[in-house]
């Protein structure tokens, strides 16, 4: 049984969070443990540099002030995060889910390496609540997740939507070898449409490859076809989720091909920006 991670801060991504990680939690009979954590480096960054400013005089008294605003700050962040938590609790266990809660202090990055295991997977949204969505920035949480963590890591879109369709971008590294490993073994593909794509030239080797990537998921009771596809792996990839409809992409998150650098590399942002479906990375 999966472990699942589901984390909050308040964005418009933490119902779709709790929605992906509802489905997961569906296909793979498992409970979810919701995550809030309150970084004291953010809640306090508004005030924390002005004591340097300030005359000797003044200084006790301003000091007192700035302390007492950084208590009033934490007060505010834990009920927040306490509100949320308990009314995405609520809502999954509405839907049948088992939910645990837990609201920590600290930074989320080492939060998460302290929590998990190679069971967990972790379900994040693509953008953190002070994101710029009008620039479609990423949340760096994201990225910084991405490289620290062990375990798979659900990238939420911004509204969840049924998935039946997935496509994996197989570029035969070693990350998605991992991932076919983890995927086989799993019923999350089960009586799911799967495409494996490979971009760019394939040689009897690679398509050796594919054909025992296609017998791995087709064990675990999905329907498997593949394809190749000549042409950029960033452009083609974003193009193909969109145009045919898919729900779900699988990808490798470490490596020095080409595919695997586009989600953790110089292209983390184009990438995860122009695919607008769930991501799901295996490291």
């Amino acid at each position: 049984m999966k472990h699942i991670i589901s984390c909050l801060d308040g964005s418009l991504y933490t119902q779709s969070v709790c929605d992906h990680a509802l489905w997961l939690a569906q296909r793979l009979g498992s409970g979810i443990e919701l995550l809030h954590v309150l970084d004291h480096h953010r809640e306090h960054a508004s005030v924390a540099n002005f004591s340097g400013a300030i005359g000797f005089k003044s200084n006790e008294a301003l000091m007192e002030q700035l302390t007492e605003v950084e208590e009033a700050q934490a007060k505010v962040g834990l009920a927040k995060g306490r509100a949320i938590l308990q009314e995405s609790a609520r809502r999954l266990r509405e839907a049948g889910a088992t939910v645990t809660i837990t609201q920590l202090h600290g930074a989320l990055v080492e939060t998460l390496t302290a929590r998990e295991t190679r069971d967990s997977i972790v379900v994040l949204g693509k953008r953190g609540e002070a994101a710029d969505f009008a620039k479609l920035h990423l949340g760096a949480n994201l990225e910084r997740v991405a490289r620290a963590s062990i375990c798979p890591i659900l990238a939420a879109a911004r509204a969840f939507r049924p998935i039946e369709r997935v496509l994996i971008a197989h570029d035969g590294g070693a990350s998605i070898r991992k991932a076919m490993g983890f995927l086989a073994q799993s019923p999350l593909l089960r009586d799911l449409h799967v495409q494996i794509l490979a971009v760019g030239a394939v040689d009897q080797a690679r398509r050796a490859q594919l054909d025992d990537a296609q017998k791995q998921t087709e064990r675990c009771g999905a329907t498997v076809s593949i394809r190749i596809e000549a042409g950029d792996p960033e452009t083609t990839i974003a193009r193909i989720t969109e145009q045919d409809g898919f729900d779900l992409l699988v990808i490798g998150a470490y490596g020095h091909s080409r595919i695997r650098n586009l989600v953790i590399g110089s292209t983390t942002t184009a990438m995860l920006r122009s695919c607008r479906i769930p991501v799901l990375m295996v490291r």
